[in-house]
C-alpha cells in the first residue's frame, strides 16, 4: 500500500504525505480545530499535527523540551524522560521558507490509556517547527506505545506494517503550507 500523497490538513491549508493505512481520527470522534490526528489501523500508534501559539519565551532545544513536557502534562504522564534532542536541518523541509528553526526530540512518557489504571511507557518522537512570522509553533508527534501481543501482524494479515521513524520523517519533510490565511491576519 502506497503512502497517502498530499493529504489535505486543516481544510487544505496544509498537506503532507501520511503513512500507509492512516485513519483520520476526526472521522471517528471530535478533534480540536488546531489538531489533525491519525491512527494506525492495527497498532496503537498515532500521529498528531498541532498548530500551537508560539512560545517565544523559550528558544532552541529548550522549546522542544517545553512542548514535550507540556504534552506529558496534558496526557497526565506519570513520568517524562527526554532521550535526545537535535536540530533538524531546514533544507530537508518543505516548510523551509517559513520555518525559522526546527528540532526533533525523542523520549518516553508513562501514560495510562483512557479508563485504564496501568500506565505504559510510550515512546514519543516530536518535531517542533517554529514559524514566528505566524506566531505559531507547529508540533508533530509520533506516539509509539509498546507492541500489543494480541495484534496479529503476520504475513497472512493484509494490514499495513507498524509505522516507522521513516514514516514520521516523511511526514515532517513533506508538510507543506498552501494557505497562510489559516494563521489569521498578519
Amino acid at each position: 500500500m502506497e503512502p497517502t500523497r498530499d493529504y489535505p490538513l486543516f481544510g487544505g491549508a496544509f498537506s503532507a504525505i501520511l503513512p500507509p493505512g492512516a485513519i483520520d481520527i476526526s472521522d471517528l470522534r471530535p478533534v480540536p480545530d488546531n489538531q489533525e490526528v491519525f491512527c494506525h489501523p492495527v497498532t496503537d500508534q498515532s500521529l498528531i499535527v498541532e498548530l500551537l501559539e508560539l512560545q517565544a519565551h523559550v528558544r532552541g532545544e529548550a522549546a522542544a523540551r517545553y512542548h514535550f513536557e507540556d504534552v506529558g502534562g496534558v496526557q497526565g504522564a506519570r513520568a517524562v524522560q527526554v532521550e535526545s534532542v537535535r536540530p533538524l536541518s531546514l533544507e530537508n523541509l518543505a516548510l523551509r521558507s517559513c520555518c525559522q528553526e526546527a528540532w526533533v526530540l525523542s523520549g518516553k512518557q508513562q501514560v495510562a490509556k483512557e479508563n485504564q489504571q496501568v500506565a505504559k511507557d510510550v515512546t514519543l518522537h516530536q518535531a517542533l517547527l517554529r514559524l514566528p512570522q505566524y506566531q505559531t509553533d507547529l508540533l508533530l508527534t509520533f506516539n509509539q506505545p509498546p507492541p500489543d501481543n494480541r495484534s496479529s501482524l503476520g504475513p497472512e494479515n493484509l494490514s499495513p506494517p507498524p509505522w516507522s521513524l521513516g514514516n514520521f520523517e516523511q511526514l515532517m519533510a513533506s508538510l507543506t503550507l498552501h494557505d497562510p490565511n489559516i494563521f489569521g491576519p498578519q
